[in-house]
């Protein structure tokens, strides 16, 4: 029987040796510890997740197959690497990840000990990781990184802003992506506005029976 774990290490390996053009790779990794996390660092969870943000409000899609891209131009990738339980599949998967052509990785864990982001953010140094906590006892272990070896981290669940950030590292090089953002933040304006009319316009009572 093969061993599944070996499988993906050797497919990582396989992928880095290709040199595709960087119009058919996933420009954005997404890595957790466990399938557990899946709720928090996607979707489905009690707020907006990266999946959402990307699929959504930025137009991106998930490959799934590294030999045959999707339609769409910008692309993310989603595996399961955890730091304690698989470290030889997390290690190539940030070993390997630049030569795959990902530009930016967003590395999720929960619990105390949650050691992939950091890992990751060091094996695949210079690539810029954002670290996700997945629950709040996690924030220190993602953000405790010592000097000289950065990970960028947001708040304990917000894998949506991890995703925002992610594309705003893409903006930099990609106009397109620029202008998917600036949309995207032009529609949470308008609704501030919209909002705030109709709480003065109704009345604080009409407008909260309005919104149960």
């Amino acid at each position: 029987m093969s061993d599944s774990v070996s499988d993906l290490i050797d497919r990582l390996h396989d992928e880095a040796d290709q040199d595709r053009p960087a119009a058919e790779t996933p420009d954005i990794g997404i890595v957790m510890g466990s399938d557990s996390d899946l709720e928090t660092m996607m979707t489905g969870g009690k707020r907006r997740g990266a999946y959402d943000a990307f699929v959504d409000d930025l137009g991106f899609a998930e490959q799934t197959d590294y030999e045959d891209a999707p339609d769409e131009r910008f692309t993310f990738e989603t595996y399961v690497t955890s730091a304690h339980r698989t470290p030889d599949l997390m290690t190539a998967y940030a070993e390997t990840a630049e030569d795959r052509g990902l530009e930016v990785l967003i590395a999720g864990a929960g619990g105390k000990s949650a050691d992939l982001p950091n890992m990751t953010a060091s094996i695949a140094y210079p690539l810029p990781v954002i670290g996700v906590p997945v629950q709040e006892k996690s924030v220190d272990s993602v953000i405790g990184m010592p000097t000289g070896a950065p990970l960028v981290a947001v708040d304990a669940g917000k894998s949506f802003n991890a995703a925002l950030s992610a594309a705003q590292i893409l903006a930099r090089q990609h106009d397109d992506v620029r202008d998917r953002l600036v949309e995207y933040h032009e529609g949470l304006r308008d609704g501030v506005g919209a909002v705030s009319r109709e709480l003065h316009d109704e009345g604080t009572p009409a407008f909260r029976e309005r919104e149960q």
